[in-house]
């Protein structure tokens, strides 16, 4: 899973019996922000501000430091980015610190700040301008702490932050500053010393004992908290897209939908055609009259002769009424012609008529009718193929060729896939009766990694399934169908194909951190030397990390 695919509902677990509570697998409870800020009222006139700051800077630091660690735990893939710096302004809104404006980010090593965030709507001023006004000095210890925390297990190496702003002040943001501890310089040991005292390694053992607990949790415990979950699943007609290649086909289905140009809709079987055709129905000037659909390769060719262009009475045996085929019903509308590669010779010349002509003759009857219908096809096969082997007539291919929309199959869209199946979780849940709450975050990495060779349809059925099998609150990788767990070593390409040296770096770097900084054992286990893998630390810029 990617920092961007990061959904709060799948890191929340909640078990109502027992009445328990996890993220990302660790205890935890809920607390608001009011009686928060009493407490921390409480706590300014009982003992003096020092002792309070550096409590509360203290307790922040711890958090950030946990939540750093759980993330390297179980988010592999996530931790990388975050040793990128790309989570931490999501971590700072996630937890409800405030919105991140801009965050940037450096070596640290040439004089600027390694971290620079500003952000508004922190908690902390707030609490402070209701409950006692506006304050004299900074008052976002608990995020400044939590940075600090969270920066330096990334970074392994201390790093403090500051609040040199403060809307608690009057300020229009706050503004944090983060830098390693011995860059700091003797006029701001001020704001530092409520670190005094923080060993990392002592917390850092602490940690690792308290995250032991979680093998003791029970399965039912990793289970998404009850959030209602909006039917999301339709905007506009059309199924939420993240992923770039969607967006450009909807961007060229848009441009498309006002005019009345045949249109050639191509894909795997399972990749949504008919969403797409009714999507453009909806959107072009025919949205008024009707949009029918049948599959060229279902019927007979005397049976779709009879669907597609009617019949009159007596026509064959059989036939003892008039019937008005679905080009003429569709009069003014849209046809949809799925698997038109399965026509008939004949069939095909006939629909060649109906395009170039705009009339159609029923079945046994001598009289011409004029129709006016936009003609959308889509088929899973190759017709350029067919066309060149003779079977499918190259003058029809034109006709029904003019626009192509292809989409892409659910394997290249990494990003649609989570909020399709969170979208299908919602329906089934309320089609089936059940309360499953989302998925735990091993089952949506499985959901990621699979190849989907049955597409969206695919998709669909899973959700179906194991919404009908989970004992809930949440589906469990153990709710998933055998295949998946095939699937839990393939490399996930969903935010593109990275370099081989950057897919080097992150892996040694990962067996690094895995063997606790044991270069020798490492270098060991990826079968090189210890000058090479000194040599690839350095050409990384990682040595510096690692020391």
């Amino acid at each position: 899973m990617k920092t961007s695919q990061l959904d709060l509902r799948e890191l929340l677990a909640f078990k109502p019996r027992g009445g328990t509570m996890s993220f990302l697998g660790q205890r935890t409870y809920l607390t608001d922000m009011v009686s928060h800020g009493i407490l921390r009222k409480e706590l300014l006139s009982t003992v003096d501000s020092n002792v309070t700051r550096t409590i509360i800077t203290r307790s922040g630091f711890i958090r950030g430091w946990l939540l750093a660690e759980q993330i390297k735990r179980k988010m592999p893939e996530v931790w990388s980015e975050a040793r990128q710096g790309k989570l931490g302004p999501m971590v700072c809104s996630m937890f409800g610190f405030g919105e991140v404006l801009t965050s940037h980010r450096t070596d640290g090593l040439s004089g600027a700040p390694l971290v620079e965030t500003y952000f508004i709507g922190s908690y902390e001023a707030e609490q402070q301008l209701r409950l006692s006004g506006q304050s004299q000095d900074v008052v976002c210890w608990e995020q400044v702490g939590f940075a600090s925390g969270y920066v330096s297990h990334v970074q392994q190496r201390t790093v403090y932050f500051i609040e040199s702003e403060c809307q608690a002040k009057g300020d229009c943001h706050c503004h944090l500053i983060g830098n390693y501890a011995e860059k700091w310089t003797e006029k701001d040991t001020l704001s530092l010393h409520y670190y005094n005292g923080i060993n990392i390694e002592n917390i850092k053992t602490e940690v690792e004992e308290i995250l032991k607990i979680e093998e003791y949790f029970p399965r039912n415990v990793h289970s998404n908290i009850d959030l209602d979950t909006p039917n999301d699943y339709v905007q506009s007609g059309y199924p939420i897209i993240n992923s770039y290649p969607m967006k450009k086909l909807i961007e060229m289905a848009i441009n498309v939908a006002k005019v009345p140009t045949s249109i050639f809709v191509t894909g795997e079987s399972g990749v949504g055609k008919e969403k797409l055709v009714d999507f453009i129905h909806r959107l072009s000037d025919r949205n008024n009259k009707p949009l029918l659909a049948i599959n060229c390769g279902a019927l007979t060719e005397s049976l779709l002769d009879s669907e597609l262009f009617g019949h009159v009475k007596g026509a064959f045996t059989g036939a003892e009424n008039n019937k008005m085929g679905l080009i003429e019903s569709a009069n003014g509308g849209t046809l949809f012609l799925d698997e038109v590669g399965e026509l008939s010779p004949s069939m095909q010349t006939k629909l060649l008529r109906v395009i170039q002509e705009k009339q159609i003759r029923r079945v046994g009857d001598n009289n011409i009718k004029d129709v006016d219908v936009r003609i959308i096809s889509a088929t899973n096969k190759d017709l350029e193929a067919a066309v060149e082997a003779g079977d499918f007539r190259q003058d029809l291919y034109y006709r029904l060729n003019v626009i192509e929309l292809k989409i892409p199959p659910l394997r290249n869209r990494g990003e649609d896939i989570l909020p399709l199946a969170r979208c299908f979780l919602s329906d089934f849940n309320e089609k089936l009766g059940r309360k499953i709450t989302g998925f735990n975050y091993k089952t949506a990495d499985l959901l990621l990694n699979y190849d989907w060779p049955g597409n969206i349809r695919q998709l669909a059925n899973t959700i179906e399934r194991a919404v009908v099998l989970s004992p809930g609150p949440q589906i469990m990788p153990e709710d998933l169908p055998e295949e998946f767990h095939q699937n839990i070593t393939k490399p996930s390409i969903n935010n593109g194909i990275k370099p081989l040296n950057t897919i080097e770096k992150d892996y040694i770097v990962s067996v690094l951190e895995t063997l606790n900084n044991n270069k020798a054992l490492t270098a060991k286990k990826l079968g090189m030397s210890l000058a090479t893998l000194y040599r690839k630390l350095k050409e990384y810029d990682e040595l510096q990390n690692f020391d």
